[in-house]
């Protein structure tokens, strides 16, 4: 009784010790957040460019200095070394840009994203879990089909190498998943042990690789990693197994890559189950949406707040889905939920700072919440660039 009653007494006084000894940057943000949202928004013509400049200074920046980009900067800490599963996926997002804005420097950038991992490619095919220099060096699903996902737009925009390096890491995926569509045998050691519904984002990684090589059949170990996860799927929307850490209040981000995956499942098959079941998890999180567009940064099974929060990388992943439920659906609460939602992180970036952080996005609002804690996040830009280009192309009409 008596350690109980000390942990709730020391454990104020403990966090109070930690914030007094943070540097004065972390402090002046965390107390710049405590008073709310900026009342302007920059809107989407500079706050995506705005964003891509930052992911290119996070590539320079990094501090293993590998063509890979920095996992973040830290208001603490500074820059960090590179991240190989999200560097995987924003290389989709700049080349992309690269070609709408016909940027060739840009899509070179994205090439020499594309040439660090295949220089960190394991010979099975897989790619490690964490970020350069974290142990243990084992191979991991969920990175894996993250890289993948940038493999199958490296092989699109330029062929090889990178279309043999997709083939091997799809190959790899198909081979490791277990009978049901689950993947169970290389789970991440810098994760909670057990099932993850969000390997659906794994899934997608797949798709993406089927369409480059539709003979291969990848899309059969996507498809059936989707259902498995339906299987986890409550009948308000809601996935069990969905989280990092704690799988009874996952958080906005996972419940973000499950639901992107099952709609990419959707998109692919055309299957109207797989709509459905899309349209209960967004219908969930709409009921959690605030009227300035504050997402709860995780949730209970209810779709109650788990914190009072937002994370900022989740409620741009939402807001994407949002948009492609109302391409899809052509329903216009998605559509406006997600303007709000782009809207609220837009308000929380800063367009005019230092360069290690204009044009930003934190891991938490206010920054010294509980995900990526003092920290902006490479892939929390890379997720608010996609939802407000999408925003953008649906309010043009465009697909």
């Amino acid at each position: 009784m008596i350690r109980p009653i000390l942990r709730s007494v020391l454990s104020p006084v403990r966090e109070k010790w930690q914030q007094w000894q943070l540097p004065a940057a972390a402090k002046a943000e965390a107390r710049k957040d405590q008073r709310g949202l900026a009342a302007g928004d920059p809107g989407i013509d500079l706050a995506v460019p705005e964003a891509i400049a930052w992911l290119c200074r996070a590539q320079d920046c990094s501090t293993t200095a590998d063509g890979g980009v920095a996992r973040h900067y830290s208001l603490v800490s500074g820059w960090g070394p590179s991240y190989p599963e999200t560097t995987g996926y924003i290389v989709p997002t700049i080349l992309d840009y690269a070609e709408a804005t016909g940027d060739t420097e840009l899509s070179k950038r994205g090439k020499r994203m594309l040439d660090w991992l295949l220089s960190i490619q394991f010979p099975d095919g897989s790619f490690q879990g964490g970020i350069i220099g974290a142990q243990p060096l084992v191979p991991v699903t969920f990175n894996t089909g993250q890289i993948l996902l940038g493999l199958a737009a490296g092989a699109r925009r330029f062929g090889e190498p990178y279309r043999t390096s997709m083939n091997r890491a799809a190959e790899w995926l198909a081979q490791t998943q277990d009978p049901d569509g689950c993947w169970r045998k290389h789970a991440s050691p810098f994760a909670a042990a057990g099932e993850k519904t969000y390997d659906t984002h794994v899934a997608w990684g797949l798709l993406e690789a089927a369409l480059v090589e539709p003979q291969k059949n990848y899309q059969s170990a996507a498809l059936a990693n989707v259902h498995w996860a339906l299987s986890k799927q409550k009948e308000n929307g809601w996935f069990m197994d969905c989280c990092l850490t704690n799988p009874e209040t996952p958080l906005t981000h996972t419940l973000g890559y499950a639901l992107r995956g099952v709609l990419e499942g959707y998109r692919f098959s055309r299957e109207e189950k797989l709509l459905a079941a899309a349209c209960r998890t967004a219908d969930g999180l709409l009921t959690a949406l605030k009227d300035n567009g504050f997402l709860p940064g995780c949730f209970y099974a209810d779709w109650k707040a788990g914190a009072r929060w937002a994370c900022l990388t989740g409620t741009a992943q939402i807001a994407y889905c949002w948009l492609a439920l109302f391409q899809f659906t052509g329903d216009t609460r998605y559509r406006d939920a997600a303007k709000i939602a782009n809207g609220y992180v837009r308000r929380t970036q800063d367009v005019n700072g230092r360069p290690e952080v204009r044009g930003a996005i934190k891991g938490s609002f206010p920054v010294d919440g509980e995900y990526g804690t003092n920290q902006y996040l490479n892939w929390a830009a890379k997720f608010f660039v996609d939802a407000n280009l999408l925003e953008q192309a649906a309010s043009t009409g465009k697909n």
